[in-house]
């Protein structure tokens, strides 16, 4: 995270003795990224951090196989066709991922048990619903159009108000603003397209009473489920820079050209071997004779993930993209607007449209994406040939 904070109750200097009221020490638990030489945060427990009774091995309830892209192919999935299969974390259903990131997409109604991810930071983005975030650093209450960032190893659980869909995003390693955006201190510049005002984190401490908790806890060597003594929210006080915070979509602020501008105006997070960019609701390119729509294009280096999150999408009609829909553009293919949308924007702006209202979300990998179940269970599969119609 880019700026420091302070929640609850903690002593004046860092690892010195900081007493319950009965007498006895809270127990400090540095979270901290890189070794301790990145990020960190300092959580207080009431209780040992580190008290467990019990250790499982957990066989996954999702299918978590991936298939090549072969043959090489856009593709199309609606995500409208996949049904809840479990709650947030259990019923992701797995879209498609390689070493560096997994996109899992879930809709649900029912709490999550308590989760830790030991591999990497997620980034959650709520298509639609709300959903109250718990955690050992306080609580988040996110709805439609926010992005959750879980930095790794958070004891975390999801509770939705009702149906909730999700877009995970899962990392190999730590997700983070683009170091573009960023002075050399952390702070982010005048240039970015979001300020610290917009990002939301815990505001108190959430203390839960409770023994013999489990956790479910997924590492590199697979799934386990370990039993605390005591319920791992116990957390009386925190500081640092490390911990969740929730930001909407909503926030981002456009960057526009008079002629039309390429992706990487809309990068919003960036992870080890990928990037997260934000479409939002924006003026259309200015110039007299701009052509306002994304030309053709390849981006050699990446595979495209687009999740279709609301408005219009001029620039895909008779594609059978809608909201909810997923676009997967593989290197390798070139691809661009449907056949005559071009014209149909040139039409409508000498008519006097101003704006467009298309929302997206796009992770851009830069390994090629393998296919998973999820994914493959609702795919669309005349969409490639609907540029050659």
């Amino acid at each position: 995270m880019p700026y420091y904070r302070v929640v609850g109750e903690v002593p004046r200097k860092r690892h010195v003795q900081f007493r319950r009221p009965d007498g006895g020490l809270y127990a400090e638990e540095l979270m901290g990224e890189e070794g301790f030489s990145s990020d960190s945060s300092l959580l207080y427990h009431r209780h040992l951090p580190t008290a467990i009774i019990k250790a499982e091995a957990v066989t996954p309830v999702m299918e978590t196989r991936l298939e090549p892209n072969l043959p090489l192919s856009p593709r199309h999935f609606r995500t409208q066709e996949l049904i809840s299969t479990g709650d947030l974390v259990s019923g992701r259903q797995l879209l498609g991922g390689n070493s560096d990131v997994r996109l899992s997409y879930a809709t649900s109604d029912r709490p999550s048990e308590l989760y830790r991810n030991s591999m990497g930071d997620e980034c959650v983005y709520v298509q639609r619903g709300r959903v109250r975030f718990e955690s050992t650093y306080g609580v988040i209450e996110a709805g439609e159009g926010d992005y959750v960032v879980i930095p790794t190893g958070t004891i975390h659980r999801w509770v939705p108000d009702g149906p909730v869909n999700v877009l995970a995003i899962e990392a190999g390693g730590h997700i983070r603003p683009p170091k573009r955006y960023l002075s050399q201190h952390g702070q982010l510049l005048e240039h970015a397209p979001y300020s610290e005002r917009d990002l939301r984190g815990p505001a108190e401490p959430y203390v839960v009473e409770g023994e013999e908790v489990p956790v479910l806890v997924r590492t590199r060597g697979g799934l386990s489920r370990l039993v605390y003594r005591h319920h791992p929210f116990d957390v009386v006080g925190w500081d640092g820079y490390l911990y969740p915070f929730a930001f909407n979509i909503n926030d981002f602020e456009p960057i526009v050209k008079r002629t039309h501008a390429p992706p990487p105006v809309h990068q919003t997070f960036e992870g080890p071997g990928f990037v997260v960019c934000s479409f939002c609701p924006r003026p259309l390119d200015y110039h007299p004779e701009a052509v306002p729509i994304p030309y053709n294009h390849h981006n050699v280096d990446s595979d495209e993930f687009m999740f279709y999150v609301g408005g219009d999408y001029s620039a895909r009609a008779g594609s059978g993209i809608d909201v909810g829909s997923i676009s997967l553009h593989p290197a390798g293919f070139t691809h661009g607007p449907q056949p005559g949308a071009v014209e149909a924007v040139i039409d409508a702006v000498s008519r006097g449209v101003t704006t467009t209202s298309e929302m997206a979300v796009m992770v851009d990998t830069f390994r090629p994406l393998d296919l998973g179940q999820g994914a493959l269970s609702c795919e669309d599969p005349g969409y490639a040939w609907t540029w050659a119609r």
